[in-house]
């Protein structure tokens, strides 16, 4: 989730995003983190993280090192390894202290990044508590900001009143949920300009919610909503959320043809990618 102005910063201050299927290697890391990015999206990720660890080994500067440990973190995350994800996650994020001084603002958004990134692979392979943890920290960095800002103190509420919105549905707490999804909607209308990028995400937390605490027909109208938003078409995870929906209400046929766009659409090394792709292949084989 992103503001304008954070959309911007990330493009042109944080190393290069986590790998999609389109994106074209700049230099032999990238070429090596593409082809073990291959491997996990197949279901190979012992073999992905022998190459991820070449490079860690190999990386000619700290700032090579981090972006491989954060794909090395990716590669656990395609096989539900929480602890491990935490683990070069944090890596990544000692990366970003050191770079405090030079580049605060990004360094510290960086932070709160990362810590969300682990946090998202947590919640997905169900450590809710892990995911809990590091997503309250990943708050306390990005808010560790200095003046000026870059990243507004609202997209950092937001984000998670967001989270924990999601961790009580996945509880069972429906009042908690239904909280902090006010809390979510508050932030948002606290910000124009961020709520600009950012309310296409709020359909996709109320079907979420309502998935997790048992309005199916709620998480219909809502995912489906979610998915037809601007920026959303081609979001792995909305589509898998309604397959569950559609396999929740016995409509098999539906569910297996989202499944299979799901992971169609699954083609990234990052968190959306790192849970659907494996989850939506079980379905599939299943149904």
């Amino acid at each position: 989730m992103n503001t304008s102005v954070f959309s911007i910063a990330v493009l042109l201050l944080s190393f290069p995003p986590l790998l999609t299927a389109q994106a074209e290697p700049a230099n032999p890391q990238a070429a090596r983190i593409r082809e073990a990015s291959r491997l996990d999206s197949e279901g190979s990720t012992t073999e992905a993280r022998k190459i991820f660890q070449q490079l860690i080994d190999s990386a000619p500067d700290p700032r090579a090192r981090a972006a491989a440990q954060r794909a090395l973190a990716m590669s656990y995350a395609f096989d539900g390894d929480c602890p491990n994800t935490v683990k070069y996650e944090e890596m990544v994020i000692a990366y970003w202290v050191t770079r405090e001084e030079e580049d605060p603002q990004n360094a510290f958004y960086q932070q709160g990044e990362m810590a969300n990134e682990a946090a998202r692979v947590c919640i997905d392979a169900g450590d809710l508590n892990t995911a809990e943890r590091m997503y309250r920290r990943g708050s306390e960095l990005g808010l560790r900001e200095p003046e000026p800002r870059t990243h507004p103190k609202a997209l950092w509420d937001y984000r998670l009143a967001h989270a924990l919105a999601r961790l009580a549905a996945r509880r069972g707490d429906k009042a908690e949920a239904q909280r902090q999804v006010a809390e979510a909607r508050k932030a948002l209308d606290s910000d124009s300009a961020m709520a600009a990028q950012q309310e296409r995400f709020f359909p996709y937390l109320t079907g979420y919610v309502a998935l997790y605490t048992g309005n199916l027909p709620a998480a219909e109208a809502e995912l489906s909503r979610a998915i037809g938003m601007r920026g959303n078409a081609n979001d792995p995870f909305m589509h898998c959320l309604l397959a569950m929906t559609y396999e929740k209400m016995g409509q098999q046929d539906k569910a297996k043809a989202f499944y299979q766009k799901a992971y169609d659409l699954a083609r990234g090394h990052n968190p959306p990618a790192a849970f659907t792709r494996p989850y939506a292949r079980r379905k599939l084989a299943a149904l």
